[in-house]
């Protein structure tokens, strides 16, 4: 392993309780990340599921518990495994307003081609999520969203792909925060949202279709193909409901314009 490090800080809405909830706990994690099982204790296992398949599931432990100041995921686990492996320390610290500055420190990073790779998507990833964090808090705090992570690879530049995305969509590739879109997927399949933030390579929605949540399409890579993703977060049983229906169709939609 090597000294790297990726080191964020953010302000949050909410008590130093409410944000504990979205950054320690399962359905908080779930809500703005993937999808995640935690035994919330100190030693205690922890999964993430970047896909369906059990190839896509990521274990691992619950190394330090502080509510609600500071929680560390490792890659240990309960069996003797005390390899940290990848870590993430999260610490939460309150304001003198109704906010809270959240650190992220991820580490565990090893040496070579791959891993340089890795870091650089994860200093792109945690962006994402983390304004996601944001929006989670502010606008649905203590709610718990279903997750639809349909996600590609098309070939071509970054550039390339965002325009054909962005096209495909029917929707501008640089619409005005504050604008509102329908990103349009055929026979009814759609998000619909206002614009909260914009790059030439990613677009982050709060929307209220098919469900109230978040919303992120994004282009991903520095090669020769790209990382296409359509995600969003649904609340409650409606949000539950639509994820489960839509999930496949936009994992279809992407699979068909990336061929």
């Amino acid at each position: 392993m090597t000294d790297r490090k990726l080191e964020y800080e953010i302000e949050v809405e909410g008590s130093p309780e409410e944000v504990w909830r979205a950054i320690a706990t399962g359905p908080g994690i779930s809500s703005w990340y993937v999808p995640h099982e935690v035994d919330e204790r100190e030693g205690g296992s922890a999964v993430a599921r970047f896909g369906p398949g059990p190839e896509m599931e990521v274990p691992g432990r619950v190394a330090a518990w502080d509510p609600p100041h500071r929680v560390v995921f490792d890659g240990g686990d309960a069996h003797g495994n005390t390899d940290p492996g990848m870590a993430f320390e999260w610490l939460i610290e309150a304001t003198s307003g109704d906010t809270c500055i959240v650190r992220l420190v991820n580490s565990g990073f090893g040496s070579g081609d791959d891993w340089d790779a890795q870091y650089d998507g994860m200093k792109e990833g945690w962006k994402l999520f983390l304004l996601n964090l944001q929006l989670h808090l502010r606008h649905f705090s203590g709610q718990s969203a279903t997750a639809a992570l349909p996600m590609a690879m098309w070939p071509g530049s970054r550039q390339d792909v965002w325009a054909k995305l962005t096209s495909e969509l029917d929707i501008s590739n640089s619409p005005d925060l504050g604008e509102r879109v329908t990103l349009h997927g055929g026979d009814g399949l759609q998000l619909v949202g206002e614009v909260v933030d914009v790059d030439d390579w990613r677009l982050a929605l709060v929307v209220d279709e098919p469900a109230p949540g978040t919303a992120f399409i994004a282009a991903e890579g520095d090669g020769e193909a790209s990382g296409v993703s359509i995600w969003s977060y649904l609340y409650g049983n409606g949000g539950a409901a639509a994820a489960a229906r839509d999930e496949p169709l936009w994992q279809e939609w992407l699979a068909e314009r990336g061929s």
